[in-house]
């Protein structure tokens, strides 16, 4: 049987890294805390775990492979938990505090006690799955409406777990760029507030506030690690996850930080187009990726800003070498425990199997016998009939 690995076509470009501070610049020490003393003390809130995958890094000949397992995520089955909810929180605060004329408090809302008027107020977003799912929880917990625009592509699973969390769930013809840009009309003409993952010209504090709610899971996985890791594989999208991983790392590590390596579906590259271009760059997305919560064409601003600081190398890889590295990780071989990972959640995995196949690859990036690496497990199982297919070799 052919591997799919060996026969990768992937895209590599190890661009001249910017100077500067965005990494405490554009989400600062502050930020970070914010985000971590509110979310840890949500209902449900426990660090998720960080799994070591010894025997896949024992046949790659690396030193460690550790694997941030998001699946279990206040049962929500991603990362995004921590992100548009959190956000959510905040889009309530501002505005009950201006149209109240004085500062309220995360803590009152939190318990309810401007019930009444957060149920006035609707927040809207577009989504792949699971920011939406996110943003919906988050309105049930803060008892505000939900409006989410989804694309053409996301499955009926992921829609019908939005709904299952009271968020009105609107498809469009289109991509996922179609539905951002849907999104924000239609909440301009209505009133309603945008909780989005990405940025656009004057619109930035939503994105960041997402973005200070992943910190969370990052400052867990460092606490949970004895010294840093010489490598992150971070996926793209819009550039949320990876800008905020990496300013994170950079704060915690400071100049120990690892190699940041980005990846992308090759079916929506615009991180690495932006990278080959010097600048943020929007890109044509002309057929789906298999790696829904990665299928973006338009990069935030506010993420390339950290990005072309702290990324070193960007790497594209083809949907043939996803379905494999699911498989890889819920049948694990040797000592390594079962991890049921989604489609979006292998894409660092998947590249780093591929990169150590390489040898010129390989040497140029360090992948070498002291390396060790971690990786961002965005997603659990957030589409069980996506899973099952992958499972059964019909994806």
């Amino acid at each position: 049987m052919t591997d799919p690995f060996l026969n990768a076509n992937l895209g590599i470009h190890s661009g001249q890294r910017a100077s500067g501070d965005a990494a405490y610049r554009v989400l600062t020490p502050a930020d970070f805390d914010g985000a971590v003393q509110e979310i840890t003390r949500w209902d449900g809130y426990a660090p998720t775990p960080l799994v070591e995958l010894t025997s896949i890094a024992a046949d790659l000949g690396v030193a460690a492979i550790h694997y941030k397992h998001e699946g279990p995520r206040f049962g929500l089955g991603s990362f995004k938990a921590l992100g548009a909810a959190y956000a959510a929180l905040r889009v309530l605060q501002r505005e009950l505090s201006r149209r109240s004329g004085q500062e309220i408090s995360l803590d009152a809302i939190r318990r309810g006690e401007h019930a009444a008027q957060c149920a006035e107020i609707t927040l809207a977003s577009a989504t792949d799955g699971n920011h939406g799912r996110s943003l919906a929880w988050g309105c049930r917990m803060f008892g505000a409406k939900c409006r989410i625009y989804i694309h053409a592509e996301v499955s009926e699973g992921r829609a019908q777990a939005m709904r299952d969390l009271g968020a009105e769930v609107k498809r469009i013809d289109g991509d996922y760029d179609d539905s951002v840009e849907l999104a924000r009309v239609e909440a301009e003409q209505n009133g309603w507030f945008v909780v989005s993952d990405t940025s656009w010209p004057g619109y930035t504090q939503p994105p960041l506030d997402v973005m200070a709610g992943y910190g969370v899971m990052t400052f867990e996985a460092c606490d949970a690690m004895d010294q840093a890791p010489t490598h992150v594989f971070l996926q793209g999208g819009v550039g949320g996850l990876a800008a905020s991983v990496a300013a994170a790392l950079r704060q915690y590590w400071k100049e120990d930080a690892p190699r940041v390596i980005v990846v992308e579906p090759e079916l929506a590259a615009c991180l690495y187009e932006s990278s080959r271009a010097g600048a943020a760059k929007t890109v044509h997305i002309a057929e789906e990726t298999i790696m829904a919560g990665l299928s973006c064409g338009e990069p935030s601003e506010l993420a390339w800003d950290i990005l072309r600081e702290e990324a070193s190398d960007f790497v594209t890889i083809p949907d043939t070498i996803v379905a494999p590295t699911v498989r890889r990780l819920a049948r694990p071989e040797g000592t390594d425990p079962v991890v049921e990972a989604g489609e979006s959640a292998v894409a660092g995995l998947a590249a780093l199997i591929a990169l150590c196949g390489a040898t010129d690859t390989r040497e140029v990036l360090g992948l070498d016998a002291t390396a060790r690496v971690l990786l961002i497990g965005s997603e659990g199982v957030t589409d069980p009939e996506i899973f099952a297919q992958i499972m059964e070799g019909r994806l």
